[in-house]
């Protein structure tokens, strides 16, 4: 069996940005893709499993030469994405999936040795309950970006809705980590105050909650939320925020602190969201910022 660290799951895509009042830039990538970077940046043993098209692997070139170990099942079409910031508000966007490469496929996966897998789809179009059931029976801890279920595709225009979703605690209650920005805490827990959002995801049985804000992140453990401030100097980089965050604090957090591993992932998501594209730094300019 195959041994790794972490093993990020969810589809790799082209996106379409256009940021508030400019210039719009295409982005290729997606979620795991930037999840998975940000760790092995933390020098982590590391695998990216994806659903491509024929003929797109080269999408996956960069993050191979990251040290990336990439997989990919065979889709029909790669995903590809628009997101539109309508205001200045960077956590206000409309999102429309306009191609999808489809949900994940259990026996499909390979044969890894039981780790932490991380799932971190774009929209409710990549993961099933019963493939987090059978993650399960095979001995992995799970980690998950909630915008994996709440992001829901409308079939006829494409566009992406927050939405709540029926069976989140049971969702929830399978996961060891859970990662959600302010707005999608809000949908599922009715409460966009960050500490009283993670305290009820924590109740429906989730140990280890992060959730990111414009300002910072918040994490919530044993019932104790800590808060660390961002300290971007820009947002031309935004996109990819909370996939940077996750993916430095479950790197960092597997031999550090939990209070480090929170300040640690602020402060790459923090440079990273200053350049658009996934985390390209080093582990010493993220040290390097963590003291200013």
């Amino acid at each position: 069996m195959i041994r790794y660290d972490i093993v990020f799951v969810g589809h790799a895509a082209t996106g379409n940005i256009v940021p508030f009042k400019k210039a719009a830039y295409t982005e290729t990538g997606g979620a795991a893709a930037f999840t998975a970077m940000a760790a092995a940046r933390c020098m982590k043993r590391v695998a990216l499993v994806t659903r491509l098209a024929k003929g797109d692997e080269h999408i996956l070139k960069s993050f191979k030469a990251a040290g990336i170990d990439t997989y990919f099942q065979t889709a029909e079409e790669t995903t590809r994405i628009r997101i539109f910031h309508r205001s200045a508000n960077v956590d206000e966007r409309e999102m429309f999936l306009t191609k999808c490469a489809g949900f994940f496929k259990l026996e499909e996966l390979p044969s890894f040795e039981p780790c932490l897998i991380h799932l971190s789809g774009l929209s409710n179009q990549e993961f099933t309950i019963e493939f987090m059931h059978g993650l399960k029976k095979r001995g992995f801890l799970l980690s998950l970006d909630m915008q994996s279920f709440v992001f829901q595709v409308d079939d006829k225009t494409k566009a992406i809705h927050l939405r709540d979703v029926p069976e989140k605690r049971e969702i929830l209650s399978m996961v060891d980590i859970v990662k959600l920005d302010v707005a999608e805490a809000k949908t599922i827990t009715g409460s966009d105050d960050l500490h009283e959002a993670a305290t009820i995801i924590e109740r429906w049985g989730c140990p280890e909650i992060l959730i990111t804000h414009s300002d910072g992140v918040l994490a919530l453990r044993n019932g104790k939320g800590y808060f660390v401030k961002f300290s971007n100097r820009s947002i031309a980089g935004r996109t990819g925020r909370g996939d940077t965050t996750i993916g430095a604090y479950l790197a960092r957090r597997m031999d550090h602190p939990f209070e480090d591993a929170l300040q640690f992932a602020a402060a790459m998501a923090s440079i990273k969201m200053e350049t658009p594209g996934p985390y390209m730094g080093t582990m010493e300019d993220v040290l390097a910022r963590m003291k200013t």
